[in-house]
């Protein structure tokens, strides 16, 4: 007869499985923050104004097309919730971006009336044609946006 031992088939222990879930949740939003933080970066560095080259192709710098000329009203602009940005077109064929993202505490902004954005989350308002801050608590302006006009189609870059 032989004694045979068989042994307990054991897994990860609940403390190594509940620090492993924590450190994927962990990771995975640094990584969705860092990206944003890079994304914001650039663009600031490219500034807000558009690029009018008249003609050629509507898909400048392998950007989205956002809308046409047409679309954005003079002395006013237009929010693009997806790509969080407002194109406003402050003087006729001048066109400008900025961020809807608030800079005071990070809020989206979907609210535009007029040449005004404003922040639900806690009164900020910035004007889209200039994005300057025009109702504190935010004290910073818009982040600029860089777009490119051809023709009469508008693209973010």
């Amino acid at each position: 007869m032989t004694s045979e031992s068989v042994q307990p088939v054991s897994g990860p222990s609940r403390r190594t499985v509940v620090a492993a879930v924590g450190a994927a949740g962990l990771t995975v939003a640094l990584t969705a923050c860092g990206s944003d933080d890079e994304a914001s970066g650039s663009s600031t560095e490219q500034g807000g104004g558009a690029t009018n080259e008249g003609g050629g192709s509507s898909a400048g710098a392998g950007g989205a097309a956002l809308a046409k000329t047409t679309d954005i009203p003079e002395g006013s602009g237009k929010i693009f919730e997806k790509e969080k940005v407002v194109v406003s077109q402050p003087t006729a064929g001048e066109f400008k971006a900025f961020s809807t993202v608030c800079t005071h505490r990070n809020c989206p902004m979907v609210d535009l009336k007029d040449d005004i954005i404003s922040c639900t989350c806690h009164g900020s308002q910035f004007s889209v044609l200039d994005g300057s801050v025009k109702k504190d608590p935010a004290v910073k302006p818009l982040e600029p946006k860089q777009i490119t006009v051809n023709g009469d189609s508008i693209t973010l870059a």
